[in-house]
């Protein structure tokens, strides 16, 4: 039996550009994201209407999704919007027609 392919994701939620930002991981970012936009998360990111997904990376194993997160959550606020910035200039929401 051949293993399966596992993909991880280290994300980006804001509410607007240049907003409040939150650095999350998932095993299913489609599901993860439609949560948050659902309100189904409990916390910050219901709390600051963090909807818009404006930055992701994926990755082959957990353990580098992991580190990457955590490093990602110690770097300086303009150092991720530099990151946002340089592949969506506008914070357009990445998944904005993923559910339609």
């Amino acid at each position: 039996m051949l293993k399966s392919e596992h993909q991880y994701s280290v994300y980006i939620l804001s509410n607007k550009k240049n907003g409040t930002l939150y650095i999350g991981m998932s095993n299913n970012l489609e599901r993860r994201i439609f949560e948050h936009k659902s309100k189904m998360i409990e916390g910050f990111t219901k709390q600051y209407d963090l909807n818009k997904l404006v930055y992701f990376e994926t990755h082959k194993y957990v353990n580098d999704a992991i580190l990457r997160e955590k490093r990602l959550k110690t770097w300086k606020r303009q150092w991720k919007i530099n990151l946002i910035e340089e592949e969506n200039t506008n914070w357009k929401d990445l998944a904005f027609d993923w559910y339609n």
